[in-house]
């Protein structure tokens, strides 16, 4: 059994889609980055890749590379799937939350532990999602930015 953490922030811009657990969430603003930007698959494939002790995300898929220029986050999660079964593993349980002042995250959680679990092929009873304020403290509560941090552990397969 192996465990890992990972943790993810992106900035909040006008002009960008929010994408938030693969899910488009309806917001004025989205996060900014190389790929989609989505904080929490992001905050995923680092906990996967920390239990795995292959390093991070940027390692395997650089922001200096254009062949991830504006990628879907889902995709690159289906990556790491593939990299986590080749070493052996599956999902034992995922637990991860996303910090936001707005907006709200209630209406997309169930949604967004559905398409996690079928990418990383497992029960949807194996992801837990949260969703918290930082009540208007740090950047994230002036709104300047979301964070996610995830938990993973990883059992052996078969």
């Amino acid at each position: 059994m192996r465990i890992g953490i990972g943790y993810d922030v992106h900035k909040l811009v006008e002009g960008r889609k929010l994408i938030v657990g693969g899910v488009e969430i309806k917001h004025e603003k989205g996060l900014l980055g190389h790929s989609d930007a989505d904080v929490l698959i992001h905050a995923i494939m680092d906990s996967i890749l920390g239990a795995l002790n292959l390093g991070d995300i940027g390692k395997l898929f650089p922001d200096t590379d254009e062949a991830y220029k504006d990628i879907d986050s889902k995709i690159l999660l289906g990556k790491i799937y593939e990299i986590m079964v080749d070493e052996g593993y599956e999902i034992g349980n995922l637990d991860s939350v996303i910090a936001a002042e707005r907006p709200k995250f209630k209406g997309y959680i169930e949604s967004m532990k559905n398409i996690i679990s079928d990418i990383l092929v497992t029960d949807v009873e194996n992801i837990s999602i949260k969703a918290t304020t930082t009540e208007k403290l740090g950047f994230v509560g002036r709104e300047e930015g979301i964070s996610a941090e995830a938990v993973v552990i990883l059992k052996k397969r078969g």
